[in-house]
């Protein structure tokens, strides 16, 4: 009972796979003695022949994944991909850094800590990159013991 031929043709009536072609367990035997196209055709038409619904990945998987992103799980350095500074730019992080910065040593020298040319020695090392973040700056700063002394 070789129903490979019947199956091809089939497919190509049905303009499907040879894999999705159902043909009724029961009515073989009218399926087998079908050698022509309109024989086949003919089958399909009563329903002995049938095009199966086409199979696709289940996303059951993909819904449980987008659900946890959604409260915020899966977000750790383990699934970052890309560059260093694909996420904020060196450009951004110099910003955030120098603003800080000056902003710091304008303050300081509002608040008459540091002199003006002190402040102007300071303004320039940040301009070139010497400070990674103020609590460095504070530890140059008093390591050089550039505040200025009170008296009082």
């Amino acid at each position: 009972m070789n129903l490979t031929n019947q199956r091809r043709l089939a497919a190509s009536l049905l303009e499907i796979g040879v894999n999705r072609v159902w043909i009724n367990p029961e009515k073989v035997e009218d399926v087998e003695g079908a050698i022509t196209r309109d024989e086949i055709r003919k089958l399909i038409s009563e329903g002995t022949i049938k095009a199966l619904p086409a199979r696709s990945p289940s996303r059951g998987r993909a819904r449980v994944l987008a659900q946890k992103k959604r409260t915020g799980r899966r977000i750790g350095m383990g699934t970052k991909k890309g560059k260093a500074f694909a996420e904020v730019s060196e450009k951004t992080r110099w910003m955030h850094r120098i603003r800080a910065l000056r902003r710091k040593l304008t303050e300081l020298r509002d608040q008459r800590v540091i002199t003006v040319g002190t402040y102007r020695r300071l303004y320039m090392k940040a301009k070139g990159g010497e400070f990674r973040s103020l609590a460095e700056l504070e530890r140059h700063i008093n390591e050089q013991k550039l505040r200025r002394r009170s008296f009082g």
